[in-house]
């Protein structure tokens, strides 16, 4: 069986083309039911000189779409192992992160550009090679509840070849220094999803999970949440998964942190979508959370 590290609460210390529909987090698209894998129709109108194009029931601006395609419907410039370094520049979302005083930590989401046929495309997804576990959970006496696994959260297990490649391009474009514990070949993080009424984090499979990864088609199961209630999907899935991600460094309230001064950084990851090629039985799920604490 396969060494699973537990990592700390909400953290990382760190193609094909789909069919039917997907949703995406509250604060972008969510996308309509469709019975073809085309990324943008023809459908085009003006916006503040912006062009839009319509990319599953949404309207969005011709160079989001065509970054979105290359994402979730292509799997294109994914991390994952033996695959060619993604093509993506790492930023941070905006110049000013927010402080909470609640936890003392600074935050700001990350940005990435993509290359795609000579064009720069900026989403605010990656996808990376994972194991999703959709397991069930039992907590160890006093170490809190899983009442809300398969509901707020997933452990999401990522070999550590992929973490520090991941690491390496987060330096390279913010210049933070990303801590990870080390000492495992795959480790195990807890990645936050959004619940209803919030559109919650699609769960495809695919088609023929033997065809090549450009040829393969996925259908839509319904959302991460509606798949865990299932008791014979409840299996250690692997497959893409796409994350939204941000950047977490402690710090006080009149003193914004910066990188290369000393302080690591951590990230967090929100699940957004699963493309799901089949189960595994070689990776041994975590079972118990020792440092989970109840809500």
């Amino acid at each position: 069986m396969t060494d699973i590290h537990q990592a700390p609460s909400s953290s990382l210390i760190v193609g094909g083309k789909a069919v039917n529909g997907d949703a995406g987090p509250p604060h972008h698209h969510e996308e309509a039911p469709s019975s073809s894998a085309a990324a943008a129709t023809t459908t085009t109108t003006a916006n503040g000189g912006v062009k839009m194009v319509e990319w599953r029931g949404n309207m969005v601006p011709e160079k989001k779409a065509k970054a979105l395609k290359h994402v979730f419907d292509d799997l294109q410039d994914h991390f994952g192992h033996q695959r060619p370094d993604p093509k993506i520049r790492f930023s941070m979302a905006s110049p000013s992160p927010s402080y909470d005083h609640e936890t003392g930590v600074w935050s700001d989401n990350l940005t990435f550009t993509y290359l795609i046929d000579g064009d720069t495309c900026n989403l605010d997804y990656i996808g990376m090679d994972v194991c999703i576990d959709l397991t069930k959970k039992h907590p160890k006496p006093g170490s809190g509840t899983f009442d809300d696994y398969g509901k707020s959260w997933v452990y999401v297990y990522i070999p550590e070849v992929t973490v520090e490649k991941v690491n390496a391009y987060v330096k390279a474009g913010t210049g933070w220094h990303v801590h990870h514990d080390n000492d495992r070949n795959l480790l195990g993080i807890e990645a936050k999803m959004y619940q209803a009424p919030q559109p919650e984090p699609s769960f495809w499979v695919a088609n023929d999970s033997s065809a090549e990864i450009d040829d393969v088609q996925f259908t839509r199961c319904g959302s991460v949440q509606e798949v865990f209630a299932q008791p014979d999907q409840q299996r250690v899935h692997r497959g893409v998964g796409i994350f939204a991600v941000s950047l977490q460094a402690p710090g006080s309230s009149d003193k914004k942190p910066m990188p290369g001064f000393g302080e690591e950084a951590e990230l967090s990851l929100t699940l957004i979508s699963v493309r799901a090629w089949g189960v595994t039985e070689n990776v041994a799920p975590i079972v118990y959370s020792p440092s989970r604490r109840g809500s």
